[in-house]
């Protein structure tokens, strides 16, 4: 692989323990999410993003002017962990966000399920969901609730409609739990999510394709870029938005705000 830890590191801040330990974990899982942002600008512009190491390392570790969406998140978030001495397991989930009850989406968000050499736990970790409900912190994979502060998260086992359980990942949100993703703890590859990666950038009807996001989480505040919408959440819950007027607003703000530079 043409991964690089210690560029790596350098990239999101992380200067603590390597040792492979719940510790680490949880404070690299914050590291890197608050040091890279959440963005699709290459699916929106007609450029289907690669997952190659070599690649996210350009794009997303030595550049450090842009971000990507989950799958360059996680699959980076992986190759760091194993580099560590993590064992990681990447599952395929289904997002819940905004479904209706009866809907049957397609498992479209890669997230991961490490393990610590000599800890019983196994953690679901995550650093590419992007959302207001997204995980700050890794959690362990058992029916509990986790305070990641700003944020709370619980998982819960949904009724089995096969021979695996169905953990359902929840975040509280205007106080009250809301289903963030579903998923079953069966290994996915790079070649599905080579699959996955190509239809999410490519299909016109997939949100990531023709419509604009960024997102950039940090200690105080949550900042989302939908289209033209900017709308920046407090660690107490509070949320100003605004419309920016124009194109050029939004390259000024996605530079400024989020330290994306538009390509």
């Amino acid at each position: 692989m043409d991964f690089e830890i210690d560029t790596y590191l350098d990239r999101v801040g992380y200067t603590g323990d390597r040792a492979p330990t719940a510790a680490t974990l949880r404070a690299l899982q914050r590291a890197h999410i608050y040091a890279i942002p959440f963005e699709n600008l290459d699916p929106v512009r007609g450029v289907i993003p690669s997952l190659a190491i070599g690649d996210l390392m350009a794009k997303l570790v030595k550049d450090t002017t842009r971000g990507g969406y989950c799958y360059e998140h996680n699959t980076l978030f992986t190759a760091a962990l194993r580099a560590l001495g993590f064992r990681v397991t990447v599952l395929a989930a289904r997002v819940l966000v905004g479904a209706k009850p009866g809907d049957l989406r397609p498992r479209t968000h890669m997230s991961m399920l490490v393990e610590a050499p000599g800890d019983p736990h196994r953690y679901l970790a995550d650093v590419g969901f992007g959302s207001g409900g997204a995980l700050l912190d890794p959690m362990p994979l058992a029916p509990a609730i986790v305070e990641d502060h700003p944020r709370r998260h619980r998982l819960t086992i949904a009724p089995a409609d096969g021979p695996l359980e169905s953990w359902v990942l929840q975040a509280f949100l205007d106080g009250e739990w809301r289903d963030q993703y579903a998923f079953t703890v069966e290994p996915f590859y790079a070649p599905d999510f080579d699959v996955i990666n190509w239809h999410i950038a490519t299909n016109p009807r997939s949100p990531f394709s023709n419509r604009r996001y960024a997102a950039r989480t940090l200690p105080d505040r949550y900042l989302l870029l939908d289209t033209r919408t900017l709308t920046e959440t407090r660690a107490d819950g509070t949320a100003v938005t605004r419309e920016l007027a124009d194109d050029a607003e939004v390259r000024q703000v996605l530079a400024d705000a989020f330290g994306i530079v538009v390509p």
